[in-house]
């Protein structure tokens, strides 16, 4: 790829990790994250997508090197391109049943995209605050598309789905993004408040671990706000430990290592 083709796939990266930017207004020798409003998670998956997209490896050690969108192209530019992925482990099919109703949980699908958007609207908007950290009442296309067209290996995501009137509809999402390094991931769980402390939280967050440690992946981490003690109890059963960031009192890192085996039950 030429630098101008370059340019235009991370740009398509951005907007797609934040579809309400005007990517044609960045400026590309100021720094990214000065001009759109990119959190820690949104970052990860920028670099993420720009390696699926790119097929080169970005050690956490290079992150400084990708501040602006002239410094990526330059990055990118050097870089080869990274060797094919091996085949990964595969994913879980299963049904539960929780307070007599049957729940599958598999996952996650590009033609679920109308169930995730349904299901996001259906979240309190407390959880929706909690979920995304900012206050959303729907969400765009572009982000709709990212939560479900997703490779399920850098970017894995499960659904939980239950019958509702002969309709699919779901209940609950977990995911995580592979760092770059490829060592570890950053999660992301939301549940329909009707289904809050069923045990589906737990279930999916087992799954999920499973997954990543099946893979090779050696560390899981998330970040969490401090107003929600719900989650950070429940990490903690899950033998996530928690770190405060002095820079940041507004939110909490859980992480938890994936070498030993699973031993906490939610």
């Amino acid at each position: 790829m030429d630098r101008e083709e370059i340019r235009s796939a991370v740009l398509a990266v951005i907007e797609a990790i934040a579809p309400d930017t005007d990517v044609r207004s960045i400026r590309p020798d100021r720094p990214l994250r000065q001009q759109i409003d990119l959190d820690s998670m949104d970052w990860l998956n920028v670099i993420g997508g720009l390696h699926e997209r790119m097929s080169v490896d970005i050690p956490e050690s290079d992150y400084g090197r990708l501040a602006t969108l002239d410094s990526i192209v330059d990055y990118l530019a050097s870089k080869p391109a990274a060797a094919a992925a091996r085949a990964p482990a595969p994913l879980p099919h299963a049904r539960y049943v929780i307070n007599g109703v049957a729940v599958e949980v598999r996952p996650i699908r590009a033609d679920d995209m109308p169930l995730e958007a349904d299901f996001v609207q259906r979240l309190s908007p407390d959880a929706r605050y909690q979920r995304f950290m900012v206050t959303v009442n729907a969400l765009p296309d572009k982000k709709l598309h990212y939560l479900t067209e997703v490779d399920q290996v850098r970017h894995v995501a499960l659904a939980a789905t239950v019958d509702r009137d002969g309709q699919q509809a779901l209940v609950g999402v977990v995911r995580y993004v592979v760092d770059p390094a490829g060592t570890g991931c950053e999660f992301a769980i939301a549940i329909d408040d009707a289904w809050q402390r069923t045990g589906l939280a737990g279930i999916l967050m087992l799954a999920l671990i499973g997954v990543a440690r099946a893979r090779g992946l050696a560390t899981m981490e998330g970040f969490v706000l401090t107003t929600n003690t719900r989650m950070l109890k429940f990490t903690r059963q899950l033998g996530f430990t928690q770190q405060r960031d002095p820079e940041d009192r507004d939110t909490v890192r859980v992480v938890r290592s994936l070498q030993a085996p699973a031993d906490a039950r939610p």
